[in-house]
């Protein structure tokens, strides 16, 4: 299977046309379309329902998502190796919303006036979905929350610790409190975090939840907005992830005794500092 066939086959999804895409690609209609039938009969399903519009079978929508990953990652490496000692590419970056990860992103700021012609991708997701675009060579790096595995990368923590408590309208009798202890939230409706991992060390801070609403689990916090803007739920959260909602609005309140989260800046182990990558993976060791 061609690079270059996936380049067709993702401009027909663009253009929902074969006769609109040839055009776009400087193809005559004929060669597209036999281009896609050799593509079909390569994977053995068909990729598109004919009409009036082209619509992707489940096959189609499948190598679709494929397509956009491996021809993204082709493109990465050859812009990679076109860099000179002037170095330039894209620099791409993976994250959850934490306040470690700010540390990160700021850095962007001294480093782009050092390499001026490096631009970013700063993608946001969670912890599973950045560690499989890491591995799938999508990222340069990942900001990941532990616990974590970090076994097939290389890594160093980042310095500022995530602070985990409780997101919550203002003006709600949580609110009223300089800190949450556990008592505090028996009865009430709870939104908690949704990866195993750092649901465990919750549900540990917590203890016997006999007395607790855990109403739903959230992957990112986000999710569980109009939840606590309805007053329905209160969400547990690290406080960097909330941050920069309206504080007239919400309100953070930490736990007592302290729940904290550590964060690591990751990347593919054995992945030689190359490019644009390996200038601002230097650049941060100096820092």
């Amino acid at each position: 299977m061609e690079i270059r066939v996936l380049r067709y086959f993702l401009a027909v999804v663009r253009e929902q046309n074969i006769s609109r895409a040839a055009e776009a690609l400087h193809l005559t209609q004929p060669t597209l379309s036999r281009q896609l039938a050799e593509l079909e009969a390569e994977i053995g399903r068909p990729l598109f329902e004919r009409g009036r519009r082209l619509a992707l079978t489940e096959a189609g929508v499948m190598l679709r998502r494929r397509a956009e990953e491996a021809v993204a990652l082709v493109d990465k490496i050859e812009a990679e190796f076109q860099q000179s000692e002037d170095v330039g590419g894209t620099l791409t970056i993976g994250s959850g919303v934490y306040a470690a990860g700010n540390e990160v992103i700021r850095a962007l700021e001294d480093f782009s006036l050092r390499y001026p012609k490096v631009s970013y991708e700063i993608y946001t997701n969670t912890a599973d979905t950045l560690r499989d675009r890491l591995d799938a060579g999508l990222l340069d790096f990942a900001i990941l929350q532990e616990p974590i595995n970090v076994a097939h990368y290389d890594y160093f923590r980042l310095p500022t610790k995530e602070v985990w408590g409780v997101f919550t309208r203002a003006d709600s009798e949580l609110a009223k409190k300089k800190k949450i202890r556990r008592k505090d939230l028996a009865g009430r409706r709870l939104v908690s975090a949704g990866r195993l991992s750092v649901r465990k060390e919750v549900e540990h801070w917590l203890g016997d939840m006999t007395d607790l609403q855990l109403f739903a689990h959230h992957n990112l916090v986000d999710n569980s907005l109009p939840l606590v803007a309805d007053g329905f739920a209160e969400a547990i959260t690290i406080e960097g992830a909330v941050r920069n909602y309206d504080p007239a609005r919400f309100a953070f309140r930490p736990f007592d005794p302290p729940l904290t989260s550590t964060v690591v800046l990751a990347w593919k182990r054995f992945q030689p500092a190359f490019g644009a990558a390996g200038r601002f993976l230097e650049f941060l060791r100096e820092k």
